[in-house]
């Protein structure tokens, strides 16, 4: 799986891996929901209806782990460009578990009663797999869930898992910006308006949303990850392109973040005598993503009766995104969804002691990021059997 990652909306080859294994297991199988979905019923009795997810797109990163298996895949980007691609998130790894999740709980169906729902999620990292699953009658072909679970790997230390109920996870807004300039030559500025100026100016402006417009106590962050202008040394070009990444917690936040960032990439064209207005693009979007207070209790209080009181931490809520809250806000159902640990326990430990844990321990959409095989999986197999049998009923 690691080695053969696909891009959002392009998981083709996985679907059909993780379809052929779902037959094997003796689901009911529905490939194509959301384009390249893929859904697993296994009804045994009566019971709840327990969705378990797991996402399976990969990014577009170049592989440095330097494993015997790393990717050499590359993948058409949705501006068209041939790019590297890496499962540099781990979502490798959440199909895995949840694969060896299933077999076991499909073995072990005298033991339960009720219906699970495989749910293997594609285009999580553009914010629209979970949506387009749901419009497409995920709920209509699967039913609708009495509880939604999923997990995902992190850097943290193999055996720890992490669960916050509550807003866990931030809501993000991706935006692109194309700011207009006019071109001239290299050697005669006073010839151009210059993009590249504007665009710089933009990016250290917008450094001060967050620091001057953000009160102290709320949170938000805003990234500008990509500036793109021009072609050679000696040409100004015509335009300047950047693309924004902003993360909070609140609709009020979210609101200002968003107007600010309008109002000062439109002063900053305005400033440089631009010829024509910027135009800002809305890309991928996440809603936040809550836990159910009750659910993380009950699922939570099932894996601590299984890994040890001291394996389970709440972390507190995290700026990253997920869009599997969809699943349970378009249903009505609580949804549980916690972190497991995918670093060496020794690394990190030595990491944390020393203070370098930003620098010695790769996180996630990091080139380096890889967890470790072993007890990863098994520790992301028994997480997600567990939380499944603490809601379908025993027998």
């Amino acid at each position: 799986m690691h080695a053969n990652p696909e891009l959002s909306f392009a998981e083709t080859r996985t679907a059909g891996v993780v379809a052929d294994d779902l037959k094997r297991l003796g689901f009911e199988v529905t490939t194509g929901v959301g384009r390249t979905g893929v859904v697993g019923v296994l009804a045994n009795g009566e019971g709840p209806r327990v969705f378990l997810r797991a996402d399976f797109d990969a990014l577009p990163v170049r592989e440095q782990t330097g494993l015997d298996y790393a990717s050499n895949a590359t993948g058409t980007d949705p501006d068209g460009r041939q790019v590297p691609v890496m499962h540099a998130c781990g979502h490798d790894m959440h199909v895995t578990c949840l694969l060896g999740a299933l077999d076991l709980l499909a073995a072990a169906r005298r033991s339960w009663s009720g219906t699970i729902v495989a749910v293997f999620q594609p285009a999580e990292e553009i914010g629209a797999g979970a949506q387009a699953m749901v419009d497409d009658g995920l709920f209509a072909t699967a039913g609708t869930p009495d509880i939604v679970l999923g997990q995902h790997v992190a850097p943290l230390p193999t055996g720890m898992i992490g669960c916050h109920p509550g807003p866990a996870l931030a809501a993000t807004d991706a935006l692109r910006v194309r700011m207009f300039g006019r071109g001239a030559h290299g050697s005669r500025p006073e010839m151009a308006i210059d993009p590249v100026v504007m665009a710089a100016a933009t990016v250290l402006r917008l450094q001060t949303v967050v620091s001057r417009e953000i009160a102290g106590g709320d949170t938000a962050v805003v990234t500008v990850g990509a500036l793109n202008a021009g072609t050679k040394d000696n040409v100004i070009p015509d335009e300047a392109e950047l693309k924004l990444n902003i993360r909070t917690y609140t609709p009020e936040v979210r609101t200002t973040v968003l107007d600010s960032v309008t109002r000062i990439v439109n002063a900053e064209a305005a400033a440089s005598g631009a010829p024509r207005a910027p135009e800002i693009t809305p890309l991928d979007t996440f809603p936040v993503l809550v836990n159910d207070p009750a659910a993380v209790q009950r699922t939570m209080g099932a894996l601590a009766a299984h890994f040890g009181e001291h394996a389970i931490v709440d972390h507190g809520p995290a700026t990253g995104s997920k869009d599997c809250g969809i699943l349970a806000s378009a249903s009505g159902a609580p949804l549980c969804y916690w972190f497991f640990g995918g670093a060496d326990p020794a690394v990190y430990a030595a990491a944390e002691k020393n203070g370098t844990l930003g620098s010695d321990i790769p996180s996630n959409h990091s080139p380096h990021f890889a967890p470790l095989i072993n007890p990863t999986i098994d520790i992301g197999v028994q997480a997600m059997t567990i939380a499944a049998l603490s809601w379908l009923t025993p027998r």
